[in-house]
């Protein structure tokens, strides 16, 4: 390690103001996302949704990067849940 410099981080927790709240009434508030690379941004660039709506990639971007929301992991976290949040929420991430 180069001296002076502290490891990267590249996750990062957060809490919606609103939450996710899923078929079970269960409400999500608090999760994690990790740091986008470049795949990240230029991957949902191919997305058919992308393509008819390019509005689209907001979801799409934030479904990859968020590692949890609440007890939901990883694929867990997929575009359908990012499309359930609220203005706000979206907004916030």
């Amino acid at each position: 390690m180069i001296r002076g410099v502290s490891e990267l981080q590249s996750e990062f927790q957060f809490q919606l103001p609103r939450g996710y709240l899923d078929g079970d009434a269960t409400l999500h508030r608090v999760g994690t996302m990790r740091l986008a690379t470049a795949r990240d941004e230029l991957l949902p660039l191919h997305d058919d949704r992308i393509r008819a709506n390019p509005a689209y990639l907001t979801v799409v971007f934030l479904a990859r990067v968020i590692a949890s929301l609440g007890s939901l992991q990883g694929d867990e976290v997929g575009a359908h849940v990012v499309e359930s949040l609220y203005a706000s929420d979206l907004a916030f991430l």
